[in-house]
């Protein structure tokens, strides 16, 4: 399992992360206010800008193969990344929380779900780096994976019956009511979380079971830790502005959820298939894409012309 990310390297993705939000946050949200569609479109742009340019960087210093399996990452992640769009959007809606405070729910929520995941991947890495044989089990993993999607109904998300929530509830006193912008604050002389926590907590919990299945699938694609993990956080980071630019558009891909099935099978295929022959990385880069784009075109097309 070979690794490219040298101390230097990291640094350098630590540093254009940290100052993208920095001035995400710090500048652009500094106050809770609703995000504006142009708004969204600027910073989705901002983040796959950021992504393709450090797509560039490794391309340039690791070579070709290397920045090939760092744009399947990220494309990979992007497409699993839909879902969770859907999910975001039933969620604040259940939780009637305002437009102005929704980006710094994702924002929180998006950041601690790049801590857990960095977590997932340092574990998995380490796992597979232990016990090689792990990996073809991620990749029966993944086509079990891609027939229970198929296979499943298409019902609508719940929050209510998030066992996160129920047992946060029981545990953590809430507020009646919303206190802005504010996690916590007091009530009756008492300090509480409030229902705005409550929000945060659902949708980190969301992130964790998406990432259950993304983290395997990106792991089918490459294990050096360097590129999963920032492949996968410039995919994750640019969630938060793809929310707010086609939450209601993530709706009419009806049809994504075959490509994304398809997908994970032919990525678990793929690594149950090392010790006989390799896929060239350019192919496998060329059927995720292509996939991706046919469901997309389809979708647009044949879909329901709106939501609601």
């Amino acid at each position: 399992m070979t690794a490219v990310g040298t101390p230097l390297v990291w640094g350098l993705f630590a540093v254009v992360v940290a100052v993208a939000l920095a001035i995400d946050l710090g500048v652009f949200h500094r106050e809770a206010r609703p995000v504006r569609m142009r708004d969204a479109a600027a910073w989705v742009a901002v983040w796959c800008s950021l992504g393709l340019a450090f797509n560039l960087f490794v391309w340039q210093r690791f070579g070709v193969h290397k920045g090939l399996e760092f744009l399947q990452g990220w494309l990979l992640e992007l497409a699993l990344s839909a879902d969770n769009v859907f999910v975001f959007v039933v969620i604040l809606s259940y939780f009637k929380v305002n437009r102005d405070v929704q980006h710094k729910v994702l924002f929180w929520g998006i950041l601690g779900a790049v801590i857990s995941r960095g977590s997932f991947i340092v574990a998995g890495a380490a796992t597979i780096h232990a016990f090689h044989w792990v990996l073809y089990l991620l990749g029966a993993f993944l086509v079990f994976t891609s027939i229970k999607i198929l296979a499943q109904e298409d019902k609508p998300v719940d929050p209510s019956r998030n066992l996160v929530l129920r047992l946060f509830r029981r545990l953590v006193p809430i507020t009646p009511d919303y206190l802005g912008a504010r996690f916590f604050g007091r009530h009756e002389g008492r300090l509480m979380a409030t229902p705005l926590l409550a929000v945060l907590v659902v949708v980190e919990a969301a992130d964790v079971m998406f990432a259950v299945d993304s983290i395997p699938a990106i792991f089918g694609v490459t294990t050096d830790v360097f590129i999963v993990f920032t492949s996968n956080v410039f995919a994750v980071l640019g969630l938060r502005s793809l929310y707010f630019l086609v939450a209601g558009l993530a709706q009419r891909l009806v049809y994504l959820k075959y490509a994304i099935s398809a997908i994970l099978a032919f990525i678990g295929i793929k690594v149950m298939a090392q010790p006989l022959f390799q896929i060239p990385v350019l192919i496998s880069l060329a059927v995720v894409v292509g996939l991706l784009a046919l469901a997309t075109v389809v979708s647009l097309l044949f879909g329901p012309k709106r939501v609601g």
